[in-house]
């Protein structure tokens, strides 16, 4: 059976690669990129409630934003990073909650299947999330000059939402805190652990809109999908 899952959409970083404007504010298709996020999560039948997790002074303009939504049961301020605004969204959610989806709010097209498809599968592994193949060819670089080249076909793009059993994560955050160790996604905490993360089929068009480039291709992925 499918325990009960409870998604935290991060939406609590600053507007600084998008010329000014709010991201999650920004106007997708004539609404505001957050309520395309979450009403994503609202109409998968695999989450069963949600926390929204956005800068302090955006709580109440979210909160009123996302009143419509049933599954919306908290809108929190965020932390002073990623990880610690994670901390914050998990410590909102009800005590029935046993898996948790973590999603970048800055992911507004992502589809109730892909969202499904990754709970399902962190339902069996404990953790979870959605891979894209690496179409470049990507060099580790130090000092301006190429240190190695990774096999391309073992790379993949990581997405969210990435899903976990509570307990690891909350146990991996709260390790890697204590470590004070740089974590780029909720994944990689919960690697340091030793714990694998199985790789579920991502989807090209679930990309993260960081600068007003990403907002236009955004705009015409949504007209193709609608």
């Amino acid at each position: 059976p499918l325990r009960h899952c409870g998604a935290v959409i991060v939406a609590a970083g600053n507007a600084s690669r998008m010329g000014g404007i709010d991201k999650v504010m920004a106007e997708l298709g004539g609404e505001p990129m957050i309520v395309r996020t979450v009403r994503a999560f609202e109409n998968c039948d695999a989450v069963g409630e949600i926390i929204i997790v956005t800068r302090s002074d955006l709580v109440k303009k979210i909160t009123d934003l996302c009143a419509g939504f049933t599954k919306v049961t908290a809108v929190v301020a965020g932390g002073a990073d990623r990880p610690e605004s994670v901390r914050n969204g998990i410590s909102a959610l009800s005590k029935k909650v046993k898996l948790v989806a973590v999603h970048d709010g800055a992911r507004p097209l992502i589809t109730n299947a892909l969202i499904d498809r990754t709970i399902r599968a962190a339902n069996t592994y404990s953790a979870a999330a959605p891979g894209v193949p690496v179409k470049d060819t990507v060099k580790i670089v130090r000092g301006g000059m190429v240190e190695s080249t990774p096999d391309r076909s073992a790379l993949q793009a990581i997405q969210t939402p990435q899903v976990f059993d509570l307990d690891l994560l909350t146990g991996a955050l709260e390790k890697a805190k204590k470590d004070k160790a740089t974590i780029t996604d909720d994944c990689s905490a919960v690697e340091r652990l030793g714990m694998s993360v199985k790789i579920v089929e991502g989807d090209e068009r679930n990309i993260k809109v960081t600068t007003p480039m990403d907002l236009k291709i955004a705009e015409m992925l949504l007209e193709e999908m609608q």
